[in-house]
């Protein structure tokens, strides 16, 4: 619950913030980047503070793979997914309360619903096999730090490319939390 609500408040605080100091300008560029690092960090934090704890789930997507992989048993995943959910929608409704601005969601830019789609898994896939090549795989051995490092890097990396068309999300809880605090469902 507490990563997920770090990184949701993390992420989506950066957003709020990034249109405050803009006078409520679109995201530009420099504001994509801005976004990028601040979610990047975010989830680097949130993963390694509970990594010793959870293994650091975050994401239902990436719950679920590892649930897929063996890695942990449907049972725990279901009980990280809803931990991950309650976290992201008590990490929004709080980034919510404290700047007073309406969690934002982030609809399709430029882009079909299908393409959305497509861009959202190909970002997931890349956030997935960057999890099992850093902190799932058995036979690859301890990482330690590295491991949440490049998971934060590549969702960075992911935001910058898939943001401006999908919304770069990667993670269903990071769009459920702002959602329901928001009450927006539209293009979730």
């Amino acid at each position: 619950v507490l990563s997920t609500l770090i990184f949701v408040f993390a992420g989506v605080g950066s957003v709020i913030a990034y249109t405050k100091v803009s006078g409520g300008a679109p995201l530009d560029p420099s504001g994509l980047i801005a976004v990028a690092i601040c979610h990047g960090f975010g989830l680097f934090v949130a993963v390694a503070i509970g990594a010793n704890i959870s293994g650091g789930h975050v994401n239902p997507a990436v719950t679920f793979g590892l649930a897929l992989g063996g890695q942990i048993t449907i049972l725990t995943g279901i009980f990280y997914w809803v931990a991950q959910l309650l976290g992201a929608i008590v990490g929004a409704f709080l980034v919510q309360f404290c700047t007073g601005v309406a969690t934002p969601t982030h609809g399709l830019s430029g882009v079909g619903a299908f393409e959305g789609v497509v861009m959202e898994i190909i970002v997931t896939f890349g956030l997935v096999y960057t999890v099992y090549a850093t902190a799932a795989d058995p036979k690859k051995g301890s990482l330690g730090t590295i491991a949440p490092i490049a998971i934060g890097f590549i969702v960075g990396a992911n935001i910058l490319v898939a943001g401006p068309f999908s919304g770069g999300s990667m993670n269903p809880a990071r769009s459920f939390g702002p959602a329901v605090a928001s009450g927006d469902f539209t293009n979730i």
